[in-house]
C-alpha cells in the first residue's frame, strides 16, 4: 500500500489538485479518467476506478512519489 508520509502536512496535497472535505479528515481528487483518489486520516492512498480504466491512470501517484510525499507500507 502507499501512504502519505507522517511528516507531510496534508495541505501539501492541494498542490496536486486534492481538496479537503469533512473538515480536513479526508482529501479527494477526481481525474479525467473517472478515477477518484482519496486519503483519510490513516494517510493511506485509495484509488477508485472502473476496472476497464485501470490501465489509464493519470500521473497523480507518480507526482506524489516524485515530490517525496509517499512511502510504501505493509498491509
Amino acid at each position: 500500500m502507499l501512504k502519505i508520509k507522517d511528516n507531510v502536512d496534508l495541505k501539501e496535497l492541494e498542490k496536486f489538485g486534492f481538496q479537503s472535505i469533512k473538515s480536513g479528515f479526508e482529501w479527494v481528487k477526481g481525474s479525467d479518467y473517472n478515477i477518484m483518489y482519496s486519503i483519510d486520516t490513516s494517510r493511506i492512498i485509495n484509488i477508485g476506478t472502473p476496472l476497464p480504466m485501470l490501465e489509464q491512470l493519470d500521473d497523480t501517484i507518480y507526482d506524489l512519489i516524485k515530490a517525496d510525499l509517499v512511502e510504501k507500507v505493509e498491509e
